[in-house]
């Protein structure tokens, strides 16, 4: 089974948050935290993470936390999932020349290579504002519903 690890897939939760938040307001961890449900110390990780990757901006000071750095049209998930767990490769001979010992006798090296360009791909066709329109719907239902 092919599997992202739970810190990536918070990851992706956390940047669908911050992508639902004010545009350009700074979020910091703690508030990041208590609005995704998760412990303070694992968000502030994957937050420093994020921003390492270049998904993330980071503001110090007072009014500080983080910011998408780009439009969350522009982020992909294969951006997210690379920030996390660093290349996306479903089998060792994906990764890269070198990181197999069978690569040079194996038979079907070609075919996961193609496989794992196809998955590669489609990750990086799936922006992040695909998976926050559910989110904005329900804000904006819930919205109606309280005025």
């Amino acid at each position: 089974m092919v599997r992202m690890s739970k810190l990536t897939d918070y990851a992706i939760v956390l940047l669908a948050l911050l992508a639902t938040e004010d545009a350009g307001a700074p979020h910091n961890a703690r508030e990041v935290a208590a609005r995704a449900h998760l412990p303070f110390p694992v968000v502030s990780k994957i937050l420093k993470a994020l921003a390492r990757a270049g998904l993330l901006v980071s503001h110090r000071g007072a009014k500080g936390g983080y910011v998408l750095a780009r439009p969350a049209e522009e982020i992909s998930v294969a951006a997210a999932i690379r920030a996390m767990e660093g290349p996306i490769a479903l089998t060792e001979c994906a990764a890269g020349p070198g990181h197999c010992q069978q690569e040079t006798t194996c038979t079907i090296r070609t075919p996961w290579q193609r496989v794992n360009e196809l998955v590669r791909d489609h990750l990086e066709q799936v922006p992040l504002t695909e998976l926050i329109g559910p989110l904005i719907a329900q804000r904006e239902r819930l919205g109606q519903e309280l005025s």
